[in-house]
């Protein structure tokens, strides 16, 4: 099993073949190096299915996340399906596309942070959460288990599982850093809420903006908060829309709890002092801000 993996490495991204005694160059491209390889037969399929195949062997600079058979196998026995023929064209072309990078990332060049891939949504794309350590890990439960295959129009990283485009609350519950958020927006039951149609734009803050509220009100953790409290500072941090970094104007703005004054410069922040310090992290269902403070609502 990927044994190619090496031989795209040292041969590098043209194969010279001889027919009738005349040598000529063939480009190896994604979907190329994907075909000879057995073990990608279902990926190169579902990318034939969706048309795809054209997109990825044509020139271009892609990297993909090629996740094995198995890894569709789960997610099959996850979905209860039999085959990728039950998923329609459209879930499964955006499904694909969000293991696709638009340019060449080889390992060496990955940075712990989020990426944009090539899924569209809210009219923009969605965000793959990638973390270098000892291994490559993505939204924190895909392993890159192969890595650098190479070829004409990109790279090539194999992954154990398929990675489904997620929610505002997905990307959330993938990220530790937002663990106590995910456990507040659980305890005040707003999780389905907030993973479904949307859009929202979520204002969110980290653990340490949570541990900071902690001893601001004398209390040790969201255990010690009753749902009818977190409810009503939870949705104080949603806004109705995709507001991208782009579209956020200065001002007043509404939430679903209340309005937040937004500022711009000299650097964005919220309510004077919650900095904004992370934007655009895309979800299907909206967008993130990541934010170093949490917003209180006003008393009513």
């Amino acid at each position: 099993m990927y044994a190619l993996a090496g031989l795209f490495i040292l041969t590098g991204c043209e194969k010279d073949d001889t027919i009738n005694g005349v040598s000529e160059m063939r480009q190896n491209t994604i979907v190329d190096v994907a075909s000879a390889d057995s073990d990608f037969s279902m990926l190169v399929y579902a990318l034939g299915k969706t048309g795809l195949a054209d997109v990825l062997s044509s020139e271009g600079s892609y990297t993909v996340f090629a996740p094995t058979n198995a890894a569709f196998n789960q997610l099959l026995d996850q979905l209860g399906l039999e085959s990728v023929d039950e998923l329609s064209d459209k879930t499964l072309t955006s499904v694909l596309l969000y293991h696709v990078l638009g340019t060449r990332m080889s390992s060496g060049m990955l940075n712990s942070g989020y990426y944009k891939s090539l899924s569209p949504s809210q009219g923009n794309t969605l965000s793959i959460k990638i973390d270098v350590g000892r291994s490559v890990k993505i939204n924190n439960s895909v392993n890159v288990v192969a890595a650098d295959i190479q070829a004409t129009n990109g790279v090539v990283h194999v992954i154990d599982k398929v990675m489904l485009p997620p929610t505002v609350v997905d990307i959330a519950a993938a990220n530790p850093a937002f663990s106590i958020l995910v456990e507040a927006v659980v305890k005040a039951d707003l999780a389905g809420t907030l993973s479904g149609d949307g859009p929202f734009t979520v204002f969110a803050p980290t653990n340490d903006a949570f541990e900071a509220l902690f001893s601001t009100l004398g209390v040790t953790g969201i255990a010690d908060l009753s749902a009818e409290t977190l409810a009503p500072i939870l949705l104080y941090h949603v806004v109705g829309g995709n507001v991208t970094s782009s579209d956020l104007k200065e001002g007043f703005v509404p939430t679903l709890n209340g309005g937040i004054d937004v500022k711009l410069s000299p650097s964005p922040a919220l309510n004077g002092d919650s900095k904004i310090v992370l934007t655009d992290v895309q979800g299907t269902n909206g967008i993130i801000h990541v934010i170093d403070k949490v917003l209180l609502p006003a008393k009513k």
